[in-house]
């Protein structure tokens, strides 16, 4: 079975920013996706530049990805081009957080 960016979207769902305990996709944190054959890379940004947990958000999507079924090789590229603002999150989401 074929890998898809919904597979690997799914995945990163997993993954939460540990500060606001809200997965990366709902906070609008994945940029891109790409899946060619069996391997996967997602961009991804943090709230902010400073983020104290950098790596471990980037280590946990790389591993959430690595176990989606067919996926070999998972890459998380970190980037803050264009820098992450919460208007990036829907805006029932973003009255929730009270953002």
């Amino acid at each position: 079975m074929a890998v898809t960016e919904k597979d690997v979207r799914n995945a990163l769902k997993t993954v939460k920013d540990p500060e606001l305990n809200v997965d990366l996709v709902t906070l609008g944190l994945v940029y891109d996706i790409q899946v060619e054959d069996d391997s996967a890379k997602a961009i991804i940004t943090l709230t902010t530049p400073m983020c104290p947990a950098a790596g471990e958000i980037v280590d946990q999507a790389r591993l959430a990805m690595a176990k989606v079924e067919g996926v070999n090789t998972a890459v998380v590229e970190l980037t803050f081009d264009p820098p992450w603002t919460p208007e990036r999150i829907s805006p029932l989401i973003r009255s929730a957080l009270g953002l």
